[in-house]
């Protein structure tokens, strides 16, 4: 049997060797021995359970194959709560904590703790949903997504992680505007990436194109949303949303279009991006 150190060792080499970098094989090790960072290196001369190395080994092979740590776990963290993840959703990404931690700034500032209902529009695994109805009991939180096998996964998470929140399938803003819903805040990381860019294979390979790819420019989706916004959206209300870092000047315009007398807000992500637009309608 190898020791933590050996079996850690080995699996960085292989992984960069294949160009799959090193953070994947340790983020798996720990997630297999339920384990933190510091517990890993304590333990790091001791030998690893021979069932353990099994599993690792397993795991590892899917890994080098290009296969997303979240498909060979099964699950993604997601503003500190668990997510199931398969290829019926896209995986959440960190940068997307960001857009969830603003619209609850927003919130705030805004509607003072009022009684507010939130859609996320094309919710996919639920993250943004529900870690919103988490974050703030206030939410009366809808989430929509033109994918069933998207909406059962969405659903299963709400469940583990015994959060409110209704889920409806369609298409956008649709099953909203059939059910005559109005809504204070609308959330939204639709697919942002033009059609003809060219991606990471583990992306494109395992990920749902229809939750990825946004037409030629990327913003018919964004198109879809501003276009309909009006039959869903309160007198007073604000719309939050994901971007592509390289968008802000088609955004913004398209916004503008749209919504002539609005504050139209583009946010940074940590490192520097220009990842979020906000649009605040009839806010003082």
């Amino acid at each position: 049997m190898s020791t933590y150190r050996e079996l850690l060792k080995s699996a960085n080499e292989r992984m960069v060797e294949a160009d799959r970098g090193e953070q994947a094989a340790l983020l798996y090790l720990l997630e297999l021995t339920n384990m933190e960072a510091h517990n890993l290196y304590m333990e790091y001369e001791q030998e690893v359970d021979e069932q353990i190395e099994k599993e690792f080994e397993q795991g590892l092979q899917r890994l080098l194959a290009g296969e997303p740590l979240g498909h060979v776990l099964g699950f993604e963290w997601f503003y500190g709560y668990r997510f199931k993840v398969n290829e019926d959703v896209l995986i959440p990404r960190p940068e997307t904590e960001e857009l969830v931690a603003n619209v609850l700034a927003s919130y705030d500032e805004i509607f003072n703790g009022e009684q507010v209902t939130v859609a996320d529009v094309g919710t996919g695994s639920g993250a943004i949903a529900i870690s919103l109805k988490k974050e703030e009991p206030n939410f009366h939180v809808l989430a929509s997504d033109i994918s069933e096998k998207a909406v059962m996964v969405a659903k299963e998470n709400a469940q583990k992680n015994d959060a409110i929140v209704s889920f409806v399938v369609g298409d956008m803003l649709q099953p909203l505007i059939d059910r005559n819903i109005k809504l204070d805040i609308l959330v939204s990381n639709p697919p942002y990436i033009p059609n003809e860019e060219v991606m990471e294979h583990s992306v494109v390979d395992y990920e749902p194109h229809v939750a990825l790819f946004g037409g030629d420019d990327g913003l018919k989706f964004y198109r879809s949303i501003f276009e309909n916004a009006h039959k869903v959206l309160k007198e007073k209300a604000f719309m939050a949303f994901e971007m592509g870092y390289n968008q802000k000047e088609n955004l913004t315009s398209l916004a503008k279009e749209y919504f002539p007398d609005a504050k139209i807000e583009v946010l940074k992500d940590l490192s520097g991006k220009n990842r979020m637009l906000f649009i605040y309608i009839n806010v003082d």
